[in-house]
């Protein structure tokens, strides 16, 4: 994502609470928004982590900037220094970016799980690439991936690309190249420019933007498959399928249902040949492949992100909090739900825990309050974590009735 989409940028950081799942004692969050006291106590009772042995240091605001560059605004370098001195300490960023590379750099550390800084410095290149769709699209076609038809233009020939696609299918998608959740998409039908209206589209990524026209796809179902490549090979960490609204992410539901379960293999083959030729070009770490199912049951790839995304956290925390439960394969949700009326976090930890629903650390199931509370005290984030699927629409129906959310 471009930097001067701040508005987004702010929405997506409010998300940051989330990795204080992945806290062992002795760990640093360096986060863009605070964690409430409450949130932190209550993530580490469920972790069984001492809160007093972890570190969590908020940047304040300083606008849409890399978070190195907003610590150092802050003047927080030197105490993050200090932490970084301690032996065996390496910086586990979102993403593997020039931000990131550099400010470990910086502290003198080195970024996991690159033996060197400049073993890291050698994989951007490929990361910069697959986090655009262009970039997804040329490598998708090497590895023999299927893809909608589609073609990689500059803002001023958008236009007139679309205008050609309207005239082979009924309706199109226009994407930003540079853009995740689907933030930016564009879908238009022929009806939609009849007269000669023009196309209006938002400038993202300047005037002169890169942005990708695909033919419309009939979706049943989005789906993602999420990997990690290391110097061992190539390994699959779990599959399922996206929520979503109008192309944007809304939640996502593991594994894949019935419905969609046909795909499992395609997915898997397309993201281990990814793994492969990430691998190649020096990547290690974490990454997924989105696709898109038609109705009549094909899956087509969408895109990659090389990166840790929206589910990789919540899936390495339903991972620890089922470790040595019954559950020994656990089916798990994450969605927002939205409250009549607002909570702060001790009220809605209360009011799961007077029906029953809270996580039961015993029992391996149950609902979690993944993302500490909202600013607004009504758009709450929750994972649910079951034995089966059956068990997760249960939770999340009970879910609903208790905290009364609004029907979306």
């Amino acid at each position: 994502m471009d930097f001067d989409e701040g508005e987004v940028l702010a929405q997506w950081a409010q998300q940051a609470p989330r990795k204080a799942w992945l806290l062992r004692p002795g760990d640093v969050l360096v986060s863009p928004v605070p964690l409430g006291r409450q949130f932190l106590e209550y993530v580490t009772g469920l972790t069984g982590v001492p809160s007093e042995s972890v570190t969590v240091i908020a940047v304040p605001p300083v606008g849409a900037v890399p978070l190195a560059q907003a610590v150092r605004q802050a003047g927080l370098t030197d105490r993050l220094q200090a932490l970084a001195d301690e032996p065996g300490a390496v910086l586990l960023p979102t993403a593997l970016d020039v931000s990131a590379v550099g400010f470990a750099r910086d502290l003198g550390l080195t970024v996991h799980p690159y033996p060197t800084v400049d073993d890291a410095a050698a994989a951007l290149k490929m990361t910069r690439l697959l986090n655009t769709k262009a970039g997804f699209r040329e490598v998708a076609e090497r590895l023999a991936m299927r893809l909608p038809a589609g073609r990689v233009c500059r803002r001023p020939e958008v236009d007139g690309v679309v205008r050609e696609f309207l005239g082979q299918y009924e309706r199109v998608v226009i994407k930003p190249d540079r853009s995740a959740g689907g933030h930016g998409m564009r879908f238009i039908a022929r009806g939609d420019l009849e007269g000669g209206a023009a196309l209006e589209l938002d400038v993202i990524g300047g005037p002169a933007g890169t942005w990708v026209v695909e033919e419309y796809v009939d979706v049943a179902a989005s789906v993602s498959i999420q990997l990690e490549t290391t110097t061992c090979g190539t390994r699959v960490l779990f599959s399922g399928a996206m929520r979503t609204a109008r192309g944007s992410f809304t939640g996502y539901v593991s594994p894949l249902p019935p419905s969609c379960a046909h795909v499992a293999g395609e997915l898997e083959q397309w993201g281990l040949h990814l793994g492969r030729h990430l691998a190649g070009h020096g990547y290690a770490g974490p990454f997924g492949v989105d696709a898109l199912v038609s109705t009549d049951g094909s899956v087509y790839a969408d895109e990659s992100n090389i990166r840790r995304t929206a589910t990789t956290t919540p899936h390495a925390m339903v991972t620890r909090l089922t470790a040595g439960t019954a559950v020994a394969r656990p089916a798990w949700s994450v969605s927002t739900g939205y409250t009549r009326r607002p909570f702060s976090f001790e009220e809605a930890l209360a009011r799961l825990r007077e029906q029953r629903l809270a996580f039961d650390p015993a029992r391996g199931e149950g609902v979690v309050l993944y993302a500490d509370a909202p600013s607004d005290g009504r758009s709450w984030r929750y994972a649910v974590i079951s034995a089966d699927a059956d068990g997760v629409a249960e939770w999340d129906a009970r879910l609903s009735r208790a905290m009364e959310f609004e029907s979306t």
